[in-house]
């Protein structure tokens, strides 16, 4: 028997890559291009080039834009460097005698880097080529790490891709400089994997398809990061919260609702006011005192909590909310529904006793695992992040709740990363990264153990003995933020929804004005079983109908003729099988029925 070779997804070829190597190609490939662009444009100053997730850019100061022909040449330079294959060396200096250099070089910008370099600190430099050799070589300031040579470079796996502007040390009321962007991998075949991957995300672009498919807009007149959504995006909403509660109610879990704003002594007690204030919005003010909208909902649930003592026969408690919060994002960090600033948390809190932290993380995961599943998700980066150099209570709480994570993911089976000292100060947590239709990894899910809040906050509960003991919160979002979720699933499908997710499941297309009172029947019958119909009356011809029923990706459209009219039954055509033929309506709703069901395509 034989089987179809599935082909690799861009995101499993660059995968495949060494992080570490791509750092020091990256990190070398960002110096070589300074150092063409030098060599081309000796005026240019230079300020700093990490790698960076994709690629490498560098920062410089030079009068005259980069055109794209001075891409091209600063490509051909980068080339000739690289077959050089000059060595990377590495020296260490004194802070005045690298200063005079600097001082030779007129590199303001280096300065400034000195300067910043605490006392004691030993400062290095990396130069392309050996200074022993090379009259002036090329050298920045530079902590490394490095290829051993330019010629590790691949010259056929690099790329530089853009011009963007950008302020020096990201701070507007400095100079503007100009930002190359590049990208370098191990092989060319990476190289074009990851520009198929860029391709394919630009098809899937959440913004331009939210447009398309009339679901969201972010209206600039209201102010920017603020989402809007349109009765199409909407619907799909309702969809993902129902399913959310019904899946919440029936593993245990309450749901609870809370307020948008709250006394600014509310967040002062729960730590946000001193360590998150910076993504806070201004208070305002009420009757004389200030009140501050919310940025998170855990001490809501927490007051929730306060508002009754309770006893140790009550927990594990599980209190879920689709809240919504408000931080403050910089006008240039937005993007689409990735980023914004009102957004809505799939929030839940469960407060527990020490012993039971092992036991409610293995529900939390295999909740997550249903819902993410549900959604089209079903591989996932996972990692256990542990105590970090700075963090409260006690190692020996730590190392118990660290345990409790492990022994809950090894219980569950997932492979996972241990990111040692990446916890938050307030306890281990467990992050995980869903994975695309192209390969793509997503931030969602998180599960954060805090032994902070319910310190702050004095909780208490009655133990088994009598006595009041402190209970263990932990805080979990499984979509993490409903609007950053959502534009994940948009650009997961392409916006080709399986049905049960669709705003609109059918389109009825009358070929005709005869046909449109039999249409209203069908609609009716189909809105009476639970499907979400329309009919296009607009009277342009059947071919224009199905163009545009296809151009908004409607799982299903229903001709409508004579024949059809007069035999009880629809043409169907299924966006994800072709054409269906003749089927009685009765059976057509029956089957899209089946299909919502088992959340599938018609």
């Amino acid at each position: 028997m034989s089987t179809i070779a599935v082909a690799p997804k861009p995101g499993d070829i660059l995968r495949q890559a060494d992080p570490d190597r791509l750092h020091r190609i990256r990190h070398t490939a960002s110096h070589v291009m300074a150092m063409a662009v030098q060599k081309l444009f000796p005026e240019t100053k230079v300020t700093i080039g990490p790698s960076t997730e994709t690629g490498f850019y560098y920062d410089f100061d030079r009068k005259a834009p980069f055109a794209p022909a001075d891409l091209k040449a600063i490509t051909k330079e980068m080339k000739r460097i690289i077959k050089a294959n000059l060595p990377l060396v590495r020296q260490e200096f004194e802070r005045e005698a690298i200063k005079a250099e600097i001082v030779k070089l007129n590199e303001p910008y280096k300065l400034e880097l000195l300067d910043a370099i605490p006392e004691g600190q030993i400062i290095t430099r990396y130069t392309i080529g050996d200074p022993a050799k090379i009259e002036n070589p090329w050298w920045d300031l530079c902590a490394g790490p490095h290829l051993e040579t330019t010629g590790e470079i691949n010259p056929d796996a690099f790329e530089l891709e853009s011009v963007a502007g950008a302020y020096w040390r990201g701070d507007e009321k400095n100079a503007m400089l100009q930002r190359i962007y590049g990208t370098a991998w191990e092989t060319p075949e990476q190289l074009a994997a990851y520009k198929e991957q860029i391709e394919e995300a630009k098809r899937r672009d959440h913004r331009k398809l939210g447009k398309d498919l009339q679901l969201f807009s972010i209206q600039e007149d209201a102010g920017g990061g603020l989402v809007f959504w349109h009765p199409r995006g909407a619907t799909m909403r309702n969809i993902i919260e129902s399913f959310w509660k019904e899946t919440h109610l029936s593993n245990g879990y309450e749901l609870v609702t809370t307020p948008h704003m709250a006394n600014l002594e509310l967040w002062k007690t729960s730590g946000h006011n001193d360590f998150y204030r910076e993504s806070m919005f201004q208070p305002m003010e009420v009757e004389e005192q200030a009140y501050q909208i919310k940025p998170m909902n855990c001490p809501f649930h927490i007051l929730i909590y306060k508002d009754a003592l309770h006893s140790y026969r009550e927990l594990p408690i599980r209190w879920g909310e689709l809240g919504t919060v408000y931080r403050y994002e910089r006008s240039g960090t937005m993007h689409g529904l990735m980023r914004v600033r009102g957004f809505t948390q799939d929030d839940a809190h469960i407060f527990c006793m020490e012993s039971q932290i092992a036991e409610e993380i293995l529900g939390v995961l295999n909740l997550a695992e249903l819902i993410l599943t549900t959604f089209g998700f079903n591989n996932y980066e996972v990692n256990l992040s542990t105590r970090p150099e700075k963090y409260v209570g006690s190692e020996q709480i730590w190392d118990k709740a660290t345990q409790a994570l492990r022994d809950a993911l090894d219980r569950k089976g997932w492979n996972y990363v241990i990111d040692e000292g990446g916890g938050a100060f307030y306890g281990p947590k467990i992050d995980i990264k869903i994975e695309d239709a192209i390969g793509r990894r997503w931030q969602c899910s998180t599960i954060q153990v805090d032994f902070n809040l319910p310190e702050r906050f004095d909780m208490e509960y009655v133990g088994e003995d009598g006595n009041r003991h402190r209970p263990i919160m932990i805080h979990r979002a499984l979509f993490g933020s409903l609007e950053r979720f959502f534009g994940i699933l948009v650009e997961n499908y392409a916006g080709d929804f399986p049905l049960w997710l669709a705003p609109i499941q059918a389109r009825l297309i009358p070929i005709s004005d005869a046909q449109v009172d039999y249409a209203r029947e069908v609609e009716h019958l189909m809105r009476q079983a639970g499907l979400r119909v329309q009919i296009d009356n607009s009277g342009d011809r059947m071919a224009k109908q199905i163009r545009k029923a296809e151009l908004e990706k409607i799982p299903v459209m229903a001709i409508i003729g004579a024949k059809e009219m007069e035999s009880n039954t629809l043409s169907i055509r299924s966006r994800k099988h072709g054409d269906l033929g003749a089927i009685s309506t009765t059976e057509a709703i029956a089957k899209m029925q089946n299909a919502v069901q088992t959340r599938d395509w018609l």
